[in-house]
């Protein structure tokens, strides 16, 4: 302890004398301890020099200097050099090899061009992190000294001093080594050595040779690496038909020493169960703990505001050992509730947990309880052979509308608070509420989970395993056990999460045969398939979270897989389960062409990003759509043809003679076209929640794939690397809104239907406005009778035959006009305006180009961008190039003369860098 506050009594040092002080308040810091405490002082006696005080008071959010842990960060400048000793460099601690090549200037940008090749040498290397410390007396005195690792990525073996202190195989897991016995006083020396992760895969293949476990390697226009699925490792790092081949080597998450004499406490837990039958909320929470020796405690848990606190006897095993305490919260009516975006706040309530051994306190931690049940509901539907499948949050029914996750770069370190806030702001923003944490990258850091809890966004959390199958010897099973078991103990806290997902596609795969897998070797792999998910990810899942449910795979048909041992026999079926989607070739505006699921987990359409997103990695030789560059970042095969092949069949594809214009024109095309397939398919899945036809609907989830991207390249995502927004993230910003207008043909009649996301019923119209292509004012609106829409649905509120909609409005034609449409009640309009073509628009008769002319702004509130139009204008798109930003609506319908439109701009500019970086596109200009 340390004083800081004297007594306000003196007395003169006098060995011999008795002296007696007053009762007064001191007030001490404890070493380590970011709070004060204050005792009071009742009696002091000084006899023969020595100060013997008496004390009173509650020991509160300290114990004694002698339990306290030390912990001691080794992140920060580490050396690295590899295998023969030529390249030797500093590192970041965490980082990883090729951002340290990078930040020293021995690679450039490892996205820049062909790079992600010409750099495949740093994986097949051994490199080797090292630094030197020193350590206090104060904590090598401690009774046990552990050296933690948070995230190794992958295969190390770790030296401390020379001695070999353990070895590394699993970039999931945190590593605890005891090492107080090799601490010196003087610098030690601590070596992480690490092995090539590509040659330890082909290693791992060939050391298991009674059967192979596909895929042996990716499809070549991958330019990836091979069995990625016999090392645990980020699965896309070896390469996916999104992103580069880069298997990284570091150490990727932090590094520090941990002392203490009595225990420390790993990982806090809490969970909480609403009981119906009783109406009552209890806590369920678990403390990870290291023991020195097993010693008798207590542990307090309470929750201030909620009047709730408990007291247990426990015993402190030696070890690491898990104790679990249930805390009864006595004001159920009273407690506050956690709802997704959009369907109310995200309130939560500080947990205290103290724990005591022999008067002393030995652990004091908080953390934040949200209150919140999920149930995965699957049961029979009237009207349909198969059964549903939602999700109920407290209770109430709700349409999941979002997106899947995909690891944000290549090389973790770099993924920023910055980068993570921008892209779930970005999610919420598009009035998303879910988003599913792909099985093939990485479990995210912390914080994805905290902004995820803060901003109201549901996760659907896979297991990271994707498009393959997997090895079940000992070691392997053992270090997924320990994998999972520390994942679902680090995240089930947060009620982000809702439900845990095995793997990405591999019950698909193995149903549908992926692989070639000979009919008589099949019960082996599906042998090897339930013992890795079910026997042990499922038994430990279970075993760790009582709150959510466990899916075997996605997709899966959830109960009915089950019943046919795991692998069902059409995983896809639309009658159970989710469902992933994929076309490239029928026409996307046919919403016939889409599977009428329970749920759509995965679906999508490519698109290229911006020019400005490309630009930094490119050289002018790139710039065409043709180039070497363009057919070595698209990785999905034939891909670029199936985006001009999906254009074609709707838009006239550009033709400019200036090859930078038309590579520009090209880019711009293969947004609209990816925008309108998905908004198309997702307005189909939304409006399909109430209905059951031919036993299939209720729909009750729309995911698209994908949301973000992983370097600049083409792919399924709607922002673009670096954060900018593709046309179709502003589509999804109408396309999930809570309340929505959907319009389609059937036999020739048009169809208007009102969806809804709110709890309260409405009272809605169909208002719709005919346009000519030629003019800017309507040629006729039509309006339908006010109906209920109840909550929570989708219901159709508009029916007439479109060539009785026209001749009605006079000198109208499929190909001469277009619709928009939108809802209103009795006080307004409701929800965004929408549109529908009754022809392609390279059929349309009319369209030209709109002459569009933009005045850039600024005002007290930002910048605004004011337009005007000659002529309806199709998809008309605003880009600033490299000014980092977002508009408030782009890629939009105008049929209006004037438009205004703001721009939140993500660094300083000005309104003369706006307006000389502008460029306006509508579909007309690129023909």
């Amino acid at each position: 302890m340390t004083n800081q506050e004297v007594p306000s009594q003196q007395t003169q040092h006098n060995p011999d004398a008795v002296t007696l002080l007053k009762s007064v308040p001191v007030t001490y810091h404890v070493l380590n301890q970011p709070e004060a405490m204050t005792l009071r002082v009742n009696m002091c006696v000084c006899v023969s020099g020595v100060l013997l005080c008496l004390f009173s008071g509650v020991l509160s959010g300290f114990s004694s200097v002698k339990d306290q842990q030390h912990t001691v960060s080794l992140s920060g400048k580490w050396s690295l050099s590899n295998s023969n000793g030529s390249v030797s460099l500093p590192a970041e601690v965490p980082g990883c090899v090729h951002s340290a090549l990078q930040q020293q200037g021995y690679i450039q940008d490892p996205y820049f061009r062909f790079n992600d090749v010409s750099y495949r040498w740093i994986a097949f290397d051994n490199w080797t992190y090292s630094t030197t410390f020193n350590v206090s007396t104060q904590l090598r005195s401690k009774q046990k000294v552990l050296l933690v690792f948070d995230g190794v990525d992958t295969v190390a073996s770790i030296q401390l001093n020379g001695v070999s202190v353990g070895k590394t195989d699993n970039m999931f897991r945190r590593y605890d080594l005891s090492v107080r016995d090799l601490l010196t006083d003087a610098d030690n020396e601590l070596r992480v050595s690490f092995s090539s992760p590509v040659l330890y895969a082909s290693e791992r293949r060939k050391a298991h040779s009674a059967y192979r476990v596909p895929p042996e390697c990716p499809p070549d226009v991958q330019k990836g690496e091979c069995h990625v699925n016999f090392i645990r490792k980020e699965q896309s790092s070896f390469s996916w038909d999104w992103g580069p081949s880069f298997p990284t080597m570091g150490l990727w998450k932090g590094v520090r020493l941990e002392a203490f004499d009595v225990l420390q406490l790993i990982q806090v837990s809490s969970v909480p169960l609403y009981n119906l039958s009783v109406s009552q909320w209890r806590v369920h929470v678990q403390l990870l703990v290291d023991a020195v020796q097993t010693t008798n405690g207590q542990i307090t848990l309470s929750i201030p505001e909620l009047e709730s606190e408990q007291t247990v006897q426990t015993q402190f095993l030696s070890g690491k050992t898990k104790n679990s305490i249930t805390l009864h919260i006595n004001t159920s009516s009273q407690v506050k509730l956690w709802w997704p975006n959009g369907h109310g706040d995200q309130p939560f309530y500080q947990l205290t947990v103290r724990g005591f051994q022999d008067g002393f306190l030995v652990l004091s931690t908080e953390s934040k309880v949200y209150f919140r049940t999920v149930e995965l509901v699957q049961e029979p539907v009237v009207g349909s052979p198969g059964l549903s499948f939602y999700f109920r949050i407290n209770g109430k029914p709700i349409f999941l509308k979002g997106s899947n996750w995909i690891p944000a770069h290549s090389f973790q370190d770099q993924v920023s608070p910055a980068v993570l806030r921008n892209l779930l702001q970005s999610a919420v923003d598009a009035n998303m509420n879910a988003l599913r944490v792909w099985g093939g990258g990485v479990y995210e850091q912390d914080l994805f989970y905290s902004i995820c809890d803060e901003m109201g966004i549901m996760v659907w959390q896979d297991f990271m395993f994707a498009c393959a199958m997997y090895p079940t010897e000992d070691d392997f099973i053992q270090t997924v056990r320990e994998e999972v078991s520390q994942q679902v103990q680090r995240l089930k806290s947060h009620p982000s999460v809702i439900i845990w997902s095995g793997n990405n596609e591999n019950e698909a795969a193995l149903a549908t045969d992926w692989f070639s897998i000979p009919v008589s070797q099949r019960p082996l792999y599906r042998k090897d398939y339930v013992t890795l998910y079910v026997n042990n990810i499922r038994a430990i899942v279970r075993e760790e979270d009582e709150s959510r449910q466990f899916l075997v795979s996605s997709p899966t048909n959830g109960a009915e897989s089950e019943q046919e041992g795991w692998v069902a026999a059409n995983p896809y079926d639309p009658l159970y389960g989710d469902t992933h989607f994929y076309s490239y070739f029928l026409d996307c505006w046919d919403w016939r062409t889409f599977p009428r699921t329970r749920f759509a987990s995965e679906y999508g359409f490519q698109s290229w990003p911006s020019f400005s997103t490309l630009q930094p990695v490119s050289v002018k030789a790139d710039w065409s759509y043709n180039s070497s560059f363009s057919s070595h970042r698209q990785h999905h095969e034939n891909g670029n043809q199936q985006m001009l092949q999906q254009a074609a069949l709707h838009f006239n594809l550009p033709n400019a003679t200036d090859p930078l214009k038309r590579f520009t024109d090209t880019l711009y095309i293969t947004q609209v076209m990816q925008a309108q397939c998905v908004k198309t398919q997702t307005e189909f899945y939304r409006r399909s929640q109430s209905e059951i036809i031919e036993g299939k609907g209720r729909t009750m989830g729309a995911l698209y794939w994908q949301l973000n991207d992983i370097w600049q390249a083409p792919s399924w995502s709607s922002i673009e690397f670096g954060g900018k927004w593709k046309m179709l993230h502003y589509f999804a910003q109408n396309f999930f809104a809570a309340v929505l207008p959907v319009a389609f043909e059937d036999n020739d009649t048009l169809f208007i239907y009102a969806v809804s996301d709110l709890s309260h019923d409405l009272k809605l119209r169909a208002v719709v406005s005919v346009y000519s292509w030629a003019d800017l004012d309507p040629v006729c609106t039509l309006k339908s009778d006010l109906l209920l829409v109840p909550g929570g649905s989708a219901a159709a509120i508009f029916k007439q035959p479109v060539t009785a909609l026209l001749a009605g409005c006079g000198l109208c034609t499929r190909l001469t006009c277009l619709l928009t449409f939108h809802l209103e009640d009795s006080g307004g309009q409701q929800g965004p305006t929408n549109h529908h073509f009754l022809s392609s628009p390279k059929d349309a008769q009319g369209l030209q180009r709109p002459n569009i002319t933009a005045k850039v702004q600024q005002d007290a509130t930002g910048y605004t961008v004011t337009l005007h139009s000659a002529s309806v204008a199709p998809y008309v798109w605003l880009d600033v190039g490299n000014v980092p930003g977002r508009f408030s609506s782009n890629g939009f319908l105008m049929v209006s003369r004037n438009r205004t439109v703001g721009f939140e701009a993500w660094r300083s500019t000005s309104v003369a860098e706006l307006s000389r970086s502008l460029t306006v596109t509508s579909l007309a200009d690129v023909y």
